[in-house]
């Protein structure tokens, strides 16, 4: 059940991660705890999250501009990942998918009303820092760290080659920290490594169609209709969550 369900579910993600740059974790986490738990869901999509990232970043030439702006929103981020992560482990089931539920929820309501502020260059040294930690905290918690970050590179006014860049390489790191983080307090089982490294092969294909489509076609439409779905999705975690 685990492996067919949660086949399906990632290469699905998996592939709107190809075709937007982001969202693997965001619509993957809910759609696997469908059969799983929130934690073990997080716990899961890990590995997948690094390779794809990873796929994306050295495809676009891993450029060292985009390492050294974001340097300080990435330790904050670290530390904000570890932070999470301590409190995934003290937090029930019922707890995290609450959590997921709203997280959810806020990206498609943010997404839809088109807020995107605007952060003056002046300001982004001192907001970087703000951002990666809070980030961190909620990706620990949820493995969806990409709601604030990917308002914050708007903000930025980042052009998509530097918005997709930005995301992959933050994305790396917090994943890595995550990754360490899970490990260390005993989250990740021989068993679920199994598991993970089997759903990243799954998944890279589902990747490898996306980044076509990422290439080739608009994927506004088909990003309005992702949102439409994490809306109903995250309305009914929360719902399941909370009877």
């Amino acid at each position: 059940m685990l492996l067919a369900f949660g086949g399906v579910a990632v290469v699905l993600a998996a592939f709107v991660k190809g075709s937007i740059g982001f969202g693997f974790p965001t619509l993957g986490t809910p759609l696997l705890s469908l059969v799983t738990d929130v934690r073990t869901a997080v716990v899961l999509l890990i590995v997948p999250n690094i390779a794809m990232d990873g796929l994306q970043f050295a495809r676009l030439g891993a450029p060292g501009a985009v390492m050294r702006r974001f340097t300080t929103l990435l330790v904050a981020g670290a530390v904000g990942t570890l932070l999470g992560t301590r409190l995934l482990v003290g937090l029930s089931p019922r707890v995290a998918t609450v959590v997921l539920g709203a997280v959810v929820l806020l990206y498609v309501a943010l997404s839809m009303l088109g807020a995107a502020p605007r952060v003056a260059p002046r300001w982004e040294r001192s907001v970087s820092p703000l951002v990666g930690f809070v980030a961190g905290v909620i990706g620990g918690v949820t493995n969806v760290p990409g709601t604030p970050l990917v308002m914050y590179f708007n903000a930025l006014g980042l052009a998509k080659p530097e918005f997709v860049a930005a995301v992959a390489f933050t994305f790396i790191v917090y994943k890595a920290v995550q990754l360490g983080a899970v490990i260390y307090f005993g989250l990740l089982t021989w068993e679920l490594v199994g598991w993970s490294l089997a759903l990243t092969l799954v998944g890279l294909g589902g990747f490898a169609v996306g980044l076509r489509v990422q290439d080739r076609l608009d994927a506004r439409a088909f990003n309005r209709a992702v949102l439409g779905f994490l809306a109903l999705l995250g309305l009914w975690l929360t719902i399941w969550s909370l009877r």
